[in-house]
């Protein structure tokens, strides 16, 4: 069996790396299929390579205006030997970034061409405001023999596609990571890890936006500041998107009163060396939607920075709502953090059992999630 991996690795985002992390570790361990046998199509090859040890092909072939036969034509190439093609996971059906939807859309037709059976796996959904990004999203599930995301909002985003395909729910597969190193219980809160993001900054997000990206940051630092005043707490941001997380990270400090009782870690962390980190911190204030997931996966309690729906889907999902902040309340308010800090303080032992509990529970899902997923198509 020879397994093809579509998705957008290979990028510098330890979120992305972390999913393929999680879908390369099931494929090996759970389905005994070799590394050699597993080609990864990424945007930085030799990236993926060094990372993965798999078999690895451009995502796309960068020729000018040559870039899209030759892409058309090398992966039609590579794809007649492959039998499985996943799309997935991460956030890729969407129109946000102009690429995403008729790229892979584009490289499951051919996929299809080349006679692989086609999954989408553990992919998020939206925002989808354009004809055309429905249009090739719709093309995508067309072509898919089975399809599973990982929330039911973008479960109701794609069934209103109407293609009457069956949309399955399933679990990030990063769950399906083990961290070596799981959080030992604390009698109380002392070290917070945080995440931002370059929230409508021009230099990473599509639209720039000036104004909102000087409000996120003053109400990030002002927050931060209310949380860490008059408490023996140490902040210690990190990033899962180097180096653009860490420019936003250096500004919020900057803005910060207390910044003694904040550092940022200014390196290039691979999800192990993420799930490390995790696992030091008491309480994880995540922006990233990975900063969130990988931290529990060490059994770390999280607080959602809620920058995209994808966060917010994520934690009401897990019955964590009332533990996320929308990112456009931070400038209004600056004790929302301190707010949720309390309530998880006083009850600090049943969060940490909570967490253990949840740690475990989603593991399990996922590992249920890709068996009746990959391996039920693998069989049939």
């Amino acid at each position: 069996m020879k397994v093809g991996i579509i998705g957008n690795y290979g990028n510098e985002n330890n979120g992305d790396e972390a999913i393929l992390s999680g879908i390369v570790t099931q494929l090996t361990r759970r389905l005994a299929i070799d590394l050699s046998d597993i080609t990864v199509f990424s945007n930085h090859p030799e990236n993926t390579l060094e990372r993965h040890r798999v078999q690895v092909a451009p995502l796309i072939y960068r020729k000018g205006k040559l870039s899209i036969p030759l892409t058309i034509l090398k992966s039609y190439q590579t794809m007649r030997a492959i039998d499985l093609l996943i799309i997935g996971g991460g956030g890729l059906l969407m129109d946000l970034y102009k690429r995403d939807a008729p790229l892979y859309s584009t490289l499951a037709y051919i996929g299809k061409k080349a006679k692989c059976k086609i999954i989408v796996y553990g992919v998020g959904a939206g925002p989808l405001n354009t004809r055309l990004g429905k249009f090739f999203i719709r093309r995508l599930l067309k072509i898919a023999s089975h399809i599973a995301v990982r929330d039911e909002k973008s479960q109701a985003l794609l069934h209103s596609l109407q293609t009457g395909k069956e949309i399955h729910l399933t679990i990030d597969p990063a769950f399906a990571l083990k961290a070596e190193q799981r959080r030992k219980p604390s009698e109380k809160v002392t070290r917070i890890g945080v995440t931002a993001v370059p929230y409508f900054n021009g230099s990473y997000w599509p639209t720039e936006d000036k104004d909102r990206y000087r409000q996120y940051i003053e109400g990030m630092a002002r927050n931060l500041d209310r949380l860490v005043e008059g408490q023996p707490l140490e902040l210690t941001f990190f990033s899962t998107k180097f180096p653009e997380d860490v420019e936003a990270s250096k500004q919020i400090r900057m803005k910060m009163k207390h910044q003694d009782k904040a550092k940022v870690i200014d390196a290039r962390l691979t999800p192990e060396e993420l799930l490390g980190l995790s696992a030091q911190q008491d309480l994880v204030i995540g922006t990233r939607l990975h900063s969130i997931i990988l931290s529990i996966v060490t059994e770390t309690p999280v607080l959602g920075v809620a920058y995209h729906h994808k966060v917010n889907d994520f934690m009401s999902a897990q019955n964590l709502k009332h533990r996320v902040i929308p990112v456009t309340s931070l400038h209004e308010s600056d004790h929302l953090m301190a707010d949720i800090y309390e309530d998880i303080q006083q009850n600090w032992h049943q969060e940490q059992v909570v967490f253990q509990h949840l740690s475990n529970q989603l593991h399990e899902e996922a590992s249920q999630g890709f068996m009746n997923l990959i391996g039920k198509a693998i069989n049939e």
